[in-house]
C-alpha cells in the first residue's frame, strides 16, 4: 500500500498536521471514521516525529515455544497464475512450508545506505505489518503428534508451537483454520489516529495473500463469517496474560478455513476453542517505549465481532485469464507496492478487463475467500488504457448497490454506459482526470502517473445500520482484498500497483456530488496500477540464505 511501502513525504506532512478537535473523544465507529479522515488544510493527527528508539519489532516471536523450521521451496515450480492447481498438495510440512511463505513470508531484502528492510509477500501499511498469522492444524509427522496451534514467524520461516490439544485431530477433516489478527501499535507508531483504518485493509489484503497461497497447493480459502472476536482471541490465546505487552494490545481480526480436501467447513467452534490445552511461550516485547492513542485503543471496542450463523455465500466463478500468465510463485514473489509511476505506459485492454473482473464478488482465487454481500463500488480514474477513453467511471461490481450510488450522486445521474465485452463501466466525465487523482490522493503523483487509480466507495451507512459496528472493519477487509487482487494481477501482466491509504475522503465525496455531512457511501482505500519507475540505489537481497534449502523436501 502506498503509505505502506514508500510513501515518505505523505508521511512526512501527517507529521507536521493539526488534530480536528470538533470530536475529542468519538463514541462509536463513526465518530472514529469522521475523525480520522484527511483534508487539504488538515491531516488527520498524527505523531510529531518519529520515534525511532520505540519503532515497534516487524516480528512477534514466542520465546519458550518450540520453533520448528518449515521446508523453504521457493525455487520449485507452481502452477500458472491465478491456479488453482489441479490435484490438492497432501498437508504435510512441505505443503505447508509453501503456503506460509507465499501467504506471509518474505519476498526480498531491501538494502540502501547502510539500513536493511523486509519486504514480505502480503503487503502492508508503511511496511509495518500489523497482521499475525496462527493456525489449528491436525497431526502432522514433522509438527507434531496431535493438533496444535501454531504461530508463524517469517523472519525465520518457522512455525512456534504456541498450544498443544490432547487429541491428534481436533478439527473436521480435510483443512485447518488460519487465523488473523493486529497488532496497532504498530501502525499508530507511525500514523497515529489513522492506523485503526490500515490495520483492517492490511486484514483484508492478508485474506487475499491466503487464498492465493491456497490456489497453488490446489486448496480453497472461506472467509468463517460466524465465529465472535471472543471465540477468535480465545482459539489463538489472545486472553491470556502471555499474549502481549499491555501498550501492544493484539486484536482478533478473523478466521479462515482452509480446505486442502473436502469444503466442509467447521460447525462446533465452541468444542475447538474450549478443548484442553497446554500453553507454551510469551509474547516478546515489541517497543521498550510507547505513545498512546485512545481512539485507536477505543476503535476496536466500537465494532466487535458477536457470533452470527454462517451466511449462505456468494457464487464463485473463475474469471478469464490473460492470454499469457506465469507461475503463481513468481508473481506472488515479484509484487511490490510501485514507488513511482512512468507516466507514459499503457495498460492492454485485456489486462485491465481482466483485473476488473478478478475484483468481481466470488471472483476466484481470491475473491471468493469472502461470503460477505458486495459493500464497495471501484470509482476508476482511467488515465491511458487501451481503447478507453480518458475519465471518470463507475465501476459497479453489484448491480443493485451501483443503481443506488448514481442515484445518490450528482454526477451520476446521466451516466453514459460502456460496455468492455462484459465488463460494464459508467462514465461520469469524459476527459483527463490526471489532476484529480492527484488531488484526491493527498496530492501524491502516482495516482495521476499511472494508467489507472481507483477510490474504493463504500455501502457505509446502510451496512452498518444494517450489521453494527462491525461492519466497519469487513468493509475495509474487502477493499484490501480487492486492492490485493489488483496487486496480484497487475504483476502477472508485467505492471505494478500500489494500495494508497492517504487520500482526502471528504474530496472524493465532493467529486461525485454526495453531501459532505452525510454517510451513506463513504470512500476508504485507494489504488493505481501502471508501470513502475525502479530506484536504481536500492539493492535487493534474497529473502532467506540458501542453506535454508537443504532442508526442501
Amino acid at each position: 500500500m502506498a503509505q505502506s511501502e514508500f510513501d515518505i513525504d505523505a508521511a512526512e506532512a501527517l507529521t507536521r498536521s493539526e488534530p480536528d478537535l470538533t470530536d475529542a473523544l468519538p463514541q462509536d465507529i463513526h465518530g472514529y471514521h469522521r475523525r480520522t479522515k484527511h483534508a487539504p488544510t488538515r491531516y488527520a493527527l498524527g505523531p510529531a516525529f518519529l520515534d525511532w528508539t520505540s519503532q515497534p519489532c516487524p516480528y512477534r516471536r514466542f520465546p519458550g515455544a518450540q520453533r520448528i523450521n518449515l521446508p523453504l521451496r521457493d525455487l520449485e515450480s507452481t502452477p500458472l497464475f491465478p491456479g488453482p492447481a489441479p490435484t490438492p498438495a497432501i498437508l504435510d510440512r512441505a505443503a505447508l512450508g509453501l503456503f506460509f511463505e507465499l501467504a506471509f513470508g518474505i519476498s526480498a531484502w531491501k538494502s540502501f545506505e547502510g539500513s536493511t528492510w523486509a519486504l514480505r509477500n502480503n503487503p502492508s501499511s508503511g511496511n509495518l505489518h500489523p497482521t499475525e498469522a496462527y493456525a489449528v492444524v491436525g497431526a502432522i509427522d514433522g509438527l507434531s503428534a496431535t493438533t496444535a496451534l501454531y504461530h508463524y514467524a517469517p523472519e525465520e520461516h518457522a512455525l512456534e508451537e504456541r498450544a498443544r490439544y490432547a487429541s491428534a485431530q481436533a478439527l473436521p477433516p480435510g483443512g485447518f483454520l488460519l487465523a488473523l489478527t493486529s497488532i496497532s501499535w504498530r501502525e499508530s507508531w507511525k500514523y497515529g489516529e489513522r492506523a485503526y483504518r490500515y490495520c483492517q485493509l492490511d486484514a483484508g489484503h492478508a485474506v487475499g495473500a491466503a487464498a492465493q497461497a491456497a490456489a497453488a497447493l490446489g486448496w480453497r480459502a472461506t472467509l468463517l463469517t460466524s465465529p465472535s472476536d471472543e471465540e477468535i482471541a480465545a482459539l489463538v490465546g489472545l486472553d491470556r496474560p502471555d499474549a502481549f505487552h499491555r501498550r501492544e494490545t493484539e486484536h482478533p481480526d478473523l478466521l479462515i478455513w482452509i480446505a486442502t480436501e473436502a469444503e466442509k467447513l467447521p460447525e462446533n467452534m465452541d468444542a475447538i476453542v474450549t478443548a484442553p490445552r497446554q500453553w507454551f511461550g510469551a509474547a516478546n516485547r515489541l517497543s521498550e517505549d510507547h505513545d498512546i492513542w485512545p481512539i485507536v485503543d477505543r476503535a476496536p471496542r466500537q465494532c466487535v465481532k458477536h457470533g452470527t450463523l454462517p451466511l449462505a455465500g456468494i457464487p464463485s466463478y473463475r474469471p478469464k485469464t490473460m492470454v499469457t500468465s506465469a507461475p503463481i510463485g513468481d508473481v506472488v514473489r515479484r509484487r511490490r507496492s510501485a514507488q513511482r509511476m512512468d507516466g507514459a505506459a499503457t495498460l492492454p485492454l485485456e489486462v485491465f478487463r481482466s483485473m476488473l473482473f478478478a475484483a468481481l464478488p466470488g471472483s476466484e482465487p481470491l475473491l471468493s475467500a469472502s461470503t460477505w454481500p458486495a459493500g464497495i463500488a471501484l470509482l476508476l480514474f482511467v488515465h491511458r488504457v487501451e481503447a478507453v477513453e480518458p475519465g471518470l467511471y463507475l465501476f459497479e461490481r453489484d448491480e443493485e448497490l451501483g443503481r443506488r450510488l448514481r442515484a445518490a450522486a450528482p454526477l451520476g445521474a446521466d451516466a453514459a454506459p460502456v460496455d468492455l465485452e462484459g465488463a460494464l463501466l459508467y462514465r461520469l466525465r469524459a476527459g483527463t482526470v490526471e489532476k484529480e487523482a492527484t488531488k484526491m490522493s493527498c496530492l501524491q503523483p502516482i495516482a495521476g502517473k499511472g494508467c489507472f487509480a481507483v477510490a474504493m466507495i463504500a455501502d457505509f451507512g446502510r451496512t452498518l445500520a444494517a450489521e453494527g459496528g462491525f461492519a466497519y472493519r469487513r468493509l475495509h477487509w474487502e477493499a484490501g482484498l480487492i486492492g490485493q487482487a489488483l496487486y496480484l494481477w497487475a504483476t502477472a501482466a508485467g505492471f505494478e500497483g500500489t494500495g494508497i491509504g492517504c487520500f482526502f475522503d471528504d474530496e472524493v465525496h465532493a467529486l461525485l456530488g454526495l453531501p459532505r455531512d452525510q454517510y451513506d457511501f463513504q470512500d476508504l482505500y485507494h489504488f493505481t496500477v501502471g508501470r513502475a519507475v525502479d530506484d536504481p540505489r536500492l539493492l535487493t537481497l534474497p529473502a532467506y540464505a540458501d542453506e535454508r534449502r537443504i532442508m526442501r523436501e
